[in-house]
């Protein structure tokens, strides 16, 4: 019989430069705790691709000549992003890669960590804020977009396309989302 550890939920977003880390970069990194988002962790990278999309630069705001010349270097970024999971998830516990439409943010996760350090410490796995409040409340795939959600979640606002702002709002979310579930199994 498998024990699980105790889990920390740890709501991540991320800023590219495109659609895929194949050829994009990933240019920014937010996340907190669920729980407690005041434990938080933000970074700006290096581009290690001449690659963007107009599209996603104009959401995020970022600029690729700024984050060229001050962005911290992948390596170091996700160093720095592995010592902040070890230090949010206390002994014992399970780090767990949150994030709403979780698929693409663990793809660009995944690929840095296992780039740049050699391994994920997140594993080969994510919990996917959609397909949560999917299974929570039976609802199509349409119905678990940002505009159908936040009025629901957030009150309405929308998200900032700042990586830490939007790991936040995510967590808040999610602790919504739960929050009905256990009111829902009493």
């Amino acid at each position: 019989m498998h024990i699980a550890r105790p889990e920390t939920f740890i709501s991540i977003d991320v800023e590219t430069a495109g659609p895929n880390p194949t050829e994009y970069s990933l240019l920014s990194i937010g996340a907190c705790v669920v729980d407690d988002p005041d434990t938080a962790f933000y970074v700006e990278l290096k581009p290690v691709s001449e690659a963007v999309d107009a599209e996603a630069i104009a959401v995020s705001g970022l600029s690729i000549e700024r984050l060229r010349i001050e962005g911290v270097d992948p390596a170091e970024a996700m160093r720095r992003f592995d010592e902040w999971i070890a230090h949010a998830t206390p002994a014992g516990r399970t780090p767990v890669f949150t994030a709403f439409n979780a698929p693409f943010d663990w793809m660009f996760v995944d690929t840095y960590f296992r780039r740049f350090i050699g391994r994920n410490p997140f594993g080969h796995s994510a919990l996917d804020i959609k397909a949560y409040h999917m299974g929570l409340v039976g609802s199509s795939w349409a119905d678990t977009s940002m505009s159908a959600l936040s009025p629901l979640y957030l009150d309405g606002r929308d998200l900032s396309h700042n990586a830490l702002g939007d790991a936040r709002d995510q967590a808040e979310m999610f602790r919504r989302m739960r929050g009905t579930a256990r009111r829902g199994s009493d």
